[in-house]
């Protein structure tokens, strides 16, 4: 097929990844316009405090100068309020921790963006993301080699009238896979999205630029919430979320030895593990690894003997709640025997410090909680939002840092590969990750009429509501779904 008659558009960021994927398309002979989307303008939440958008604009047209491409410019900022913000908003108020680049992806790029595209006569929406798309033929068994920035066009026509399937592989790049922020795209969204730099590393499309002359050639990478930027977090929220006074509690190791909840977990868990087979309850922590993708060993036999029944998954994906209580006593101080109030010592917990709103905070964080006088760092384990109550744990081994079961809601559900979704009362072993910078961790899927239960082999640190769980086979995406419990 004649290339120059694919129109394509480029989504022109002004960084070095959508510039390289911009000319490595134009320098094959497709029909290339760019499109920089603006999506945020308000420079006074950022910590920079500048319109940094309007220099990403600015590098973007010089970008597409030097390659020889139309560059036009869309502004989506209010489809990305509605969509993403304000989705950020409602999450954090409920106490959930959303991701809003996996949103943007999906609602903006993938969906917003590729309709004001498609208007404008291209075939394909392109972006500099790290990561590689396949297709599957299903009449014939046909699999496409992974990978490519051509989309094997020399087979559209086929595709017009096969059924088709595509998939989303892991990028090459181990640092710079970035599968994760792509995980709630359709099939429909996968027929017309081009990714032409997945088969590179960070280093090669560096050296791309450089040699090419591109102005984005030495940009560094942005960082912070997709579009906005580097924010702080607190301040972010607090244009409408409201901030209250509540109190910091630390939760103590008895706790949990007296949590019904707990003890049914440890108890479950036990009765699941094959004969000889232990498990560390908590995770035994360490900087994670930098490596994003699969190291290409096979998941090996699950630790787990026998199938959990639906009320045991339902437990062990429920979290540990806190509810301890705490009373006041008078005492008499200082030689005037001046009379005092405090708390009573409490065998499961105590009041540290104070917060300026539950909502504010999300589980597994360390900086911003300002509480001293630990011999080890201190975590948000949970968040009451209802109460407004903040709950710590001291040190990496903290048992409410580490949990084994994660539920997701039916509805919540999304398989990027429908082909192979799991019914009710099936299950499958794969690699999951719950985080983006997470290595991926072996597990087990159980489809339930209740939603899906993902079955840890090894314990999880800081399993947050709101966040989405992604499951891969072998380089493979083929699902995800919002934590909900």
């Amino acid at each position: 097929m004649d290339k120059s008659k694919i129109k394509v558009c480029v989504g022109l960021s002004g960084g070095v990844d959508s510039s390289v994927a911009a000319y490595l398309l134009r320098q094959e002979g497709y029909d290339v316009f760019a499109m920089f989307m603006q999506n945020w303008s308000d420079a006074s939440t950022t910590l920079h405090g500048d319109c940094e958008w309007e220099e990403d604009r600015f590098v973007a047209e010089l970008v597409a100068r030097k390659i020889g491409i139309p560059f036009y410019f869309v502004d989506l900022s209010e489809k990305y309020r509605q969509r993403v913000v304000d989705y950020m908003f409602s999450e954090y108020e409920k106490g959930r921790t959303p991701n809003p680049d996996v949103l943007c992806n999906r609602e903006i790029k993938f969906d917003a963006f590729l309709e004001v595209a498609r208007k404008m006569g291209a075939d394909y929406v392109a972006t500099g993301h790290y990561c590689r798309k396949g297709m599957r033929f299903l009449d014939s068994g046909f699999a496409s080699a992974r990978n490519d920035n051509s989309c094997h066009f020399d087979q559209v026509e086929r595709v017009e009238k096969s059924d088709v399937i595509y998939s989303i592989y892991e990028g090459t790049d181990p640092n710079k896979d970035q599968t994760y922020f792509l995980c709630q795209l359709s099939q429909e969204q996968l027929s017309r999205a081009l990714f032409p730099i997945g088969h590179l590393t960070k280093p090669e499309v560096r050296r791309i630029a450089k040699e090419a002359d591109l102005p984005s050639a030495q940009k560094k990478d942005s960082q912070g919430i997709c579009f906005v930027g580097k924010v702080d977090l607190p301040t972010f929220l607090k244009q409408k979320l409201a901030s209250v006074e509540g109190d910091v509690v630390e939760v103590f190791d008895a706790y949990y030895a007296a949590d019904e909840l707990y003890c049914r977990q440890q108890e479950i868990l036990g009765s699941l593990l094959r004969s000889g087979v232990e498990l560390d309850r908590t995770v035994h922590y360490a900087p994670e690894e930098k490596v994003l993708t699969s190291d290409g060993q096979p998941l090996g036999e699950s630790p787990y003997g026998r199938e959990p029944s639906d009320e045991e998954l339902a437990v062990l994906a429920t979290p540990v709640s806190y509810d301890i209580k705490f009373e006041t006593e008078t005492y008499r101080s200082g030689k005037k025997h001046i009379k005092k109030t405090r708390w009573k010592e409490n065998p499961y917990g105590r009041i540290v410090g104070r917060h300026e709103g539950a909502q504010f905070y999300t589980i597994g964080q360390r900086k911003g909680l300002g509480i001293g006088g630990h011999a080890e760092p201190v975590f948000v384990i949970s968040t009451d939002t209802l109460n407004n109550i903040v709950y710590i744990g001291e040190g990496h081994h903290h048992k409410g840092l580490s949990r084994f079961c994660l539920r997701v809601a039916p509805e919540e559900v999304h398989w990027i590969r429908p082909d192979v979704a799991l019914k009710p009362g099936e299950s499958r072993r794969q690699r999951v990750r719950i985080r983006y910078r997470q290595p991926l961790q072996s597990a087990t899927l159980f489809m339930r009429e209740d939603g899906l239960f993902i079955l840890f082999d090894c314990a999880q640190r800081g399993i947050s509501a709101g966040q989405f769980a992604v499951w891969y086979d072998g380089e493979e995406m083929m699902g995800s779904g919002v934590i909900s419990l």
